[in-house]
């Protein structure tokens, strides 16, 4: 009994030995984390001011400020490794990433994806920060493109969160990516209209409209028969943001039912023609008295 006791009384002393030396390198270590909280968030800074000083691309100065921040972790969370395990080495250390990269690359492909994805999205720049977009059923301006996800706040001041690698392999409508959109404005006149003063009157009031922009030049189409109206398009040209292209909808409106009305032009409202027909004398299934007699007439 006595020798089983001094046994686990050795056992503990090495235990307790191994501990105290340890205990340098796992504070070191501990205190090397740490610092490289600050460091990580030094980094960022200094990529983002380095960045805006070399390049004049928005996606590009935050790219830079996140590899500067995911690198100073990566190279902070090595060295405290190395101080926290002496024994290993440069091999080991690469060997365990290797492995350790392969197990996280199954249990979180869709992060790294996203991750991945959005370096894709900030490199290529299909968009830029505070360009307005649409995608799938989403509208509205890009804010971040973050690690995982794209952030979007809609027109009605909604935040939409998209995973990047949707992003990615989806179709975005760029509404900003030019200095000029279309608007295409529909309106119908009486049948009894002259079509080229029409014409020319909505012609001369969309270009004197204030943000309607002079190139490229509006134009006024005819675009068919209606069953009330003979249908126009009006077609003009303002800056790309949502809210100016609806503020001159609005004003281009107003300015034409004016136009009209002093032009004593109508737009006319949906006419549906009836016709009232005897049932008792046109019947289909059967065939009037003197239609009959015609027939019999005709046999004899």
């Amino acid at each position: 009994m006595s020798d089983i006791l001094k046994t686990i009384e050795s056992s503990l002393k090495e235990l307790l030995a191994s501990a105290v030396k340890i205990f340098p390198a796992l504070l070191t270590a501990v205190i090397v984390l740490f610092l490289t909280r600050y460091m990580a968030q030094f980094a960022h800074r200094v990529a983002g001011k380095a960045g805006k000083t070399a390049f004049r691309s928005h996606s590009i100065q935050i790219l830079l400020e996140k590899s500067a921040y995911v690198m100073t972790w990566v190279i902070g969370v090595v060295f405290a490794g190395v101080l926290a395990f002496p024994g290993l080495d440069l091999g080991d250390i690469i060997a365990t990433l290797g492995l350790g990269s392969v197990a996280i690359g199954f249990a979180f492909q869709d992060i790294i994806k996203n991750f991945f994805a959005g370096i894709l999205l900030l490199l290529q720049e299909p968009f830029s920060i505070n360009d307005q977009i649409i995608i799938d059923t989403f509208e509205g301006t890009v804010e971040k493109i973050n690690f995982r996800t794209t952030q979007i706040r809609t027109y009605q001041g909604e935040r939409i969160l998209i995973p990047n690698a949707n992003v990615f392999t989806s179709a975005v409508q760029v509404q900003t990516a030019y200095a000029s959109r279309r608007t295409d404005l529909g309106v119908g006149v009486d049948y009894n209209t002259s079509l080229e003063d029409t014409a020319d009157l909505l012609q001369r009031t969309i270009e004197q409209l204030d943000g309607v922009l002079p190139s490229p030049t509006p134009e006024i189409d005819l675009v068919g028969f209606g069953d009330s109206s003979i249908d126009f398009i009006v077609r003009y040209w303002t800056e790309p943001q949502q809210a100016q292209v609806r503020r001159i909808q609005t004003k281009a409106i107003i300015a034409i039912k004016k136009a009209f009305d002093k032009a004593d032009i109508s737009i006319p409202y949906p006419i549906r023609t009836l016709y009232y027909y005897n049932q008792d004398h046109y019947n289909d299934y059967m065939p009037t008295n003197e239609n009959s007699n015609n027939r019999m007439l005709s046999k004899v």
